[in-house]
This record gives C-alpha cells, sequence and structure tokens, in this order.
C-alpha cells in the first residue's frame, strides 16, 4: 500500500534541505523559472509593439501584473493535457492575462523562455559563486598574511622535507583559488542570450509577422535581449544555445570544486597531525561512540560535496556532444538535474569552505614539535658546510652523516626514543663542532627560504587587486543560516 504524499514521505534534495545557501536555492527553484519565463513573454511582446506589431499597452500592463501569481496546481492539470511545460505555463498565463492571451508567446518557440531563462540562471549562479569566492579569498588572505613567517614541516608525497610556513602553505590554497574566480569570472561577463532565434534559429517565424522586414527582425533580437539587462545575444544558433555553454560552466565549476577538494584534504591530514584543526564547538560530538575525537567532518563534507561536482562535470559535456543538427531533447532532464546540482553543490562547498577556513585552529607548540623531531636530519647540510669550513674532508663527513642518520632514524623508528643525531655528531671528533657550535646552525627561520617575502608579493600583487576590483562587483553574501 502506497503511503500518503507528504514533506516526511517524499524524497528531498538534501542540496535544498541542508546544504546551499538560499540565495543559490532560490535561483533554481520554480518561482525563479517561470516568473522569468513570463518576464520574457513580456518583454517579447513589448519590443514586438515598439517595432509595430498590434500589441497594446494595456495587453503588456496585464501581464504585468501577473508575473508572480503562478497557479503550479492548473500548470499540473494543463500539462497532464498537453504533455507539454511550456504550453502548459502559456495557457496557465492567458487564463490570468485573458485580454494578453492571444499575443503571449507570439513567433516565440519554447527555447525563447527555457533557453533564456537558463542563460540568465547560469550567469546570476556564476555571479553567485564568485560572492562565496571572495569571501574565500578574504579570509585566506588574511590568515596567509598572519602566518607567512610560522615555519612548518613541508611534505613531499607526504613525508617531511624543507620547511615552509603555516602561511605559505595556504598560499597555495588561495593561488588555485583565485585562478577559479578569474576564469569563472571571465566566463560570467562572456553569457550572452539567445534572444528570439526562432524554431530553427533562422528567425523565420519573426521575419514572417514582420511581412519580410528583416532589419526589425534583427532589432527585435537585441532589443529583447537589452530589455532583459543583457548587451549581447547569440549571433547564431539553432534552436537552442550550443550547449557548449553548460560544459563550460561545469567545467569551470569543476575547476573551483577541485581546489576546495585540495584545501579540504590538506585540512584533513593536518587535523590527523594535531596542527591545524578545522573550527569544534564546545557541545559538538565528534563520534557516537568515541566522545573523545574530533573527526573533521566539516571538511569531509566539503570533499563530499566536492567530489559529488566533479562527477557530474562530464554529463553537460556528454549532452554537448550528443546534440544532433538544430536540437534534440535528450537535453532536458540532463540539465534539470546536472547544472542545478553543480551549482546548489558549489555553493554549499564554498559555505563550509568560508566556515572552516575562518574558524582555522593553528596548533604552534604542535608544529614545532614536529619540526624538532625532523630538522637534526634537515641541519645536516649546514652542519656538514660548516665541518668542511673547519678543514674537514666532504666526502668522509658526508659517509658519516648518512651512518648517524640511519643510527638515529633505527633508533626513533625501531625503538620508539627520540632523534639523538646531533649528539652523535657532535660525539664524532671528525666534525670538529661541539653541541653548542652544532645548536647555532639550528636556526629555523635559515630553513624557510623566501617564504615570508613570496606570500607578502604574491598578496599585494595578485590578491589585494582582485579583492579591490571585486569589492566594487560582487558584495558579500550573509553567511547562510545552516549548520556546517
Amino acid at each position: 500500500m502506497a503511503k500518503p504524499k507528504s514533506s516526511t514521505s517524499q524524497f528531498v534534495n538534501p542540496l535544498n534541505e541542508r546544504y546551499a545557501g538560499p540565495e543559490m536555492s532560490y535561483l533554481f527553484s520554480p518561482d525563479f523559472k517561470f516568473s522569468t519565463w513570463r518576464k520574457l513573454w513580456i518583454a517579447l511582446a513589448r519590443c514586438e509593439r515598439e517595432l509595430g506589431l498590434p500589441i497594446t499597452a494595456d495587453q503588456i500592463k496585464e501581464m504585468e501584473a501577473h508575473i508572480f501569481d503562478i497557479d503550479y496546481e492548473r500548470v499540473r492539470e494543463l500539462e497532464k493535457k498537453t504533455r507539454h511545460d511550456v504550453m502548459a505555463h502559456i495557457a496557465a498565463f492567458g487564463e490570468r492575462c485573458p485580454t494578453a492571451k492571444a499575443i503571449i508567446h507570439l513567433g516565440a518557440t519554447s527555447a525563447f523562455v527555457t533557453d533564456n531563462t537558463d542563460l540568465i540562471q547560469l550567469k546570476e549562479a556564476a555571479i553567485l559563486l564568485l560572492r562565496r569566492m571572495a569571501g574565500l579569498i578574504k579570509i585566506l588572505r588574511d590568515f596567509c598574511l598572519q602566518y607567512k613567517d610560522l615555519p612548518t614541516l613541508g611534505f613531499t608525497h607526504f613525508q617531511p622535507a624543507q620547511l615552509v610556513t603555516v602561511g605559505k602553505r595556504a598560499s597555495l590554497w588561495l593561488l588555485e583559488l583565485s585562478m577559479d574566480f578569474k576564469a569563472l569570472e571571465e566566463f560570467s561577463q562572456r553569457i550572452a542570450l539567445l534572444g528570439a532565434k526562432g524554431a530553427t534559429g533562422t528567425q523565420a517565424s519573426f521575419l514572417s509577422l514582420f511581412n519580410g522586414q528583416m532589419d526589425k527582425v534583427l532589432r527585435l533580437d537585441n532589443m529583447v535581449a537589452s530589455s532583459m539587462g543583457y548587451a549581447d545575444v547569440l549571433p547564431v544558433s539553432g534552436q537552442t544555445y550550443t550547449r557548449k555553454i553548460d560544459a563550460t560552466a561545469a567545467a569551470l565549476v569543476g575547476g573551483v570544486a577541485q581546489t576546495l577538494h585540495k584545501i579540504a584534504n590538506d585540512i584533513r591530514l593536518l587535523q590527523h597531525l594535531k596542527e591545524i584543526e578545522e573550527p569544534f564547538e564546545r557541545e559538538q560530538v565528534g563520534s557516537s561512540a568515541m566522545a573523545y575525537k574530533r573527526n573533521p567532518m566539516r571538511c569531509e563534507r566539503m570533499t563530499a560535496l566536492a567530489r559529488f561536482i566533479m562527477s557530474l562535470v562530464s554529463s553537460p559535456a556528454q549532452t554537448a556532444a550528443e546534440q544532433w543538427f538544430e536540437r534534440t531533447l535528450d537535453d532536458s532532464a540532463n540539465k534539470r538535474l546536472a547544472v542545478s546540482q553543480i551549482f546548489l553543490s558549489a555553493d554549499a562547498a564554498l559555505i563550509i569552505a568560508c566556515n572552516v577556513c575562518d574558524g582555522l585552529v593553528v596548533n604552534a607548540n604542535v608544529i614545532r614539535r614536529h619540526i624538532d623531531e625532523e630538522l637534526p636530519f634537515m641541519a645536516t647540510e649546514n652542519i656538514l658546510m660548516e665541518a668542511v669550513k673547519r678543514g674537514g674532508d666532504r666526502q668522509l663527513l658526508h659517509e658519516r652523516i648518512r651512518n648517524h642518520s640511519q643510527a638515529a632514524a633505527s633508533r626513533i623508528k625501531e625503538e620508539g626514543k627520540n632523534n639523538d643525531l646531533l649528539q652523535r655528531i657532535a660525539d664524532d671528533p671528525a666534525f670538529n663542532l661541539s653541541a653548542a657550535e652544532i645548536a647555532r646552525t639550528l636556526n629555523i627561520s635559515d630553513f624557510i627560504g623566501c617564504a615570508p617575502q613570496q606570500v607578502e608579493n604574491f598578496i599585494a600583487s595578485h590578491i589585494d587587486p582582485l579583492l579591490a576590483e571585486a569589492g566594487k562587483k560582487y558584495p558579500a553574501l550573509d553567511k547562510a543560516d545552516l549548520t556546517v
């Protein structure tokens, strides 16, 4: 027996219920989509009237009064009969606007409302992500500067390597994020509307409406776009805009996901080392079984969302490749699922990233302890040079360091004892160095290279100019009222 329909007996997309912010959720909502359809019908009618078609100001005024009062139940009834969503909405709009009913959708095909709306959604969604990204860039910028001088173990192959600084490592995240930001911004600025192109992109229906006056047909195309706030239309199309636009959007947002995935993974690894941790509230529970645990659940969620985005990127690409001639309809269901969820997931992942990076806990004492455990190995090159200056044989001393290093490593790994490499070298007369003299070679600031200056230069030359421009174009979004 089927369960009765209710809010808790049907699938609810977690992207809306748990993760994405209200702005992005609204952008892909029925209210935004179908009210935009009506705005496009009004823009079309207004432009056709300006170009001389017999459409009255009262008809347009009537349509303008009913942009948002969409009777969804009535639309469902009509779609059951027509099996066509656009025709159902035209009929429902016409019932609200009996005077204007005859001129709604005049000369247009379904793609006029569906595709122009999709392009508007793409642009607005990209701008929302840019606003989130600008906030994250600012947070990471401040973090990089705050910790530009704090030495930490560098890792190659997740094995201890030369020292870096906490701020320098975070600048790697910031670089990738700034690259993603610039690429997505450029894309958003290039988005043009489909315009009024007709059933196969030839504008034949509009040419008929205007009795062969091609100049009016061409003007209509641009006038509709301008009335919707867009400067450009696509120069050519089939019935639909090229689906490469969707594929490009997906690839760019997929790039953002790659960056967020790396950031989250790095923080998860650092949290395992107890060096850097994501925020953890006083009453937060880390594990239902192990009460002591502080799991990196926010970064794990960010990783999961980023992985989901990357898995979706191929769908718009395949859809673009599969479009036959002037159009096929195998794109519709895929677009509804893939494009919306790519942007909703990216919004959600960025919300988490802002929350995590704004509250990162840096455990400087743990970081220093790990450095002290590994620094003797890193210092051997400096010690070798100092001993050679005092007359030592470089090749002989290199071999003795190799033997001492292996013995110290064996003591650490097999016996669980501390690293006594420096004491072994001090006790070896071949080096002619006292323990105090060796200690002077262990100045940590000598091991971080140009890291602090690199951070300062990078932020001054690349990040601050980016943020100055972003501040004018992309006002900050309020922090989402979500449990992250």
